[in-house]
């Protein structure tokens, strides 16, 4: 693992949770350093941490379990049930002292309640907020929201809290937090861009920053290469990608992936099964291992075309060729070992496959976190989730390679007013946008 280099803000949010029992919410505009900073806590902390995430790919991105699994709740609201823990579950619970969760706007407040819950009655503390476990948490509101469930859920949130966002569970009623906003952003460098980026954030874009982002992206010719498109679902995605390799001439060669142990579901990094042909344009799906003296040879979101696929899969990024071998995830399982009393993080299952994904498109869910030089930004006939925009357009790194498939509506630009409530009461110890 390369040691990492803090700014001085990401060094005084670890110091702050590093130094202290405070509950701490890390968070920040897309490109800030959030995950270079969670990544950081985890390989440096003197503390017993563990690591969570709502989903099973988050929860890989960062080498932790997810929630459900961690705490072994049960899927769907859990509210006043029974929360049911067995003797490993308490052991493990009981010997953590910092509980870090990502992508945390993704947990609803149920959820967070019931973690609450768990650790209370797990430590015998059930006066304590969270059991006398520090809690931090990272993500940013404004980009990934928690999914709705059914109609009845839908009820029982509406008539117990007074949003499903995190934020507003009721653990928060008897115990403070602590919120760090990075303001440093590392993605974009055009002080103009970034203006306008934190514009779509917060839902304020005025007609002239529409006028500018529509006349640099809605108004010249879309590339046919190097460019990848970020669309809202899943069956554009599939069309593109499938429509652009089937074009290509010659024969596709199929990679299955290996996969040992148990991935619960098929919350898979990779695909299962990836075809690519000489010439298809791929999206690498993590950073680079292989560090020589030049730094990283790629980074997750690095657009590459595949120039061989006779024995070795051979990469073209930016005019240099690389081999690309297969890479393996693990997936973590956390243990309590009694004999060196330490919490222990075991691999439980392996997921081996080129890290390479088809990449004329992405979903713009699936682009989180990646960065990209161009990208044709695809809203559909309408975007229908909040901070969707605002993710699509900050995963470019200049205004310079932004492209729209269609130009911007004011109807694009959607901010969940829960959100703004919050952000906008939230009194910030670092930045201060």
């Amino acid at each position: 693992m390369a040691p990492l280099t803090l700014t001085r803000e990401q060094s005084a949010v670890f110091e702050a949770i590093e130094g202290t029992r405070d509950h701490v919410f890390v968070t920040g505009r897309a490109g800030t350093g959030k995950s270079t900073l969670l990544n950081h806590l985890n390989w440096n902390t003197q503390k017993q941490i563990v690591i969570c995430a709502p989903t099973g790919v988050a929860a890989l991105n960062v080498g932790g379990q997810t929630i459900h699994s961690l705490f072994r709740l049960p899927i769907g609201v859990i509210a006043d049930h029974e929360i049911e823990q067995n003797d490993a579950v308490r052991k493990i619970l009981n010997a953590m002292d910092t509980l870090v969760i990502d992508e945390i706007s993704m947990v609803n407040a149920d959820l967070m309640d019931a973690m609450d819950r768990a650790l209370r009655q797990a430590r015998q503390r059930r006066h304590e907020p969270f059991g006398g476990v520090q809690v931090v948490l990272f993500g940013d509101p404004y980009q990934l929201a928690p999914v709705p469930g059914d109609g009845d859920e839908r009820a029982y949130f509406a008539d117990t809290y007074d949003s499903m966002w995190f934020f507003d569970a009721k653990v928060w009623r008897e115990t403070g937090l602590r919120i760090f906003e990075l303001d440093e952003v590392h993605r974009q460098h055009d002080d103009e861009f970034k203006f306008m980026l934190n514009a779509v954030r917060h839902g304020r874009v005025t007609a002239e920053i529409a006028g500018v982002l529509n006349a640099v992206g809605a108004r010249r010719p879309v590339p046919e290469h190097g460019a990848i498109t970020l669309a809202t679902t899943n069956g554009t995605v599939n069309r593109i990608n499938a429509t652009q390799l089937h074009r290509l001439p010659g024969h596709s060669k199929a990679n299955e992936a290996e996969v040992a142990g148990d991935f619960g579901g098929r919350a898979y990094p990779a695909d299962e099964r990836l075809e690519l042909k000489v010439g298809a344009q791929v999206m690498f799906l993590r950073n680079d291992t292989a560090i020589g003296p030049d730094g990283q040879r790629w980074v997750n979101g690095t657009i590459g075309t595949v120039v061989e696929l006779d024995r070795d899969v051979r990469v073209d990024v930016d005019g240099e060729v690389h081999d690309v071998e297969p890479a393996t995830w693990e997936k973590y399982k956390y243990s309590w070992d009694p004999t060196r009393k330490k919490l222990e993080r075991q691999i439980v299952a392996e997921f081996t496959q080129f890290p390479l994904r088809l990449a004329w498109a992405v979903t713009i869910h699936k682009s989180q976190g990646a960065s990209y030089d161009s990208a044709i930004v695809d809203l559909g006939p309408r975007v229908f989730s909040p901070g969707q925009t605002y993710v699509a357009l900050s995963r470019l790194t200049s205004l310079d390679g932004l492209y729209l498939s269609r130009p911007l509506r004011p109807s694009d630009i959607i901010v969940d007013p829960a959100v703004e409530r919050f952000m906008s009461g939230a009194e910030r110890e670092i930045g201060s946008a």
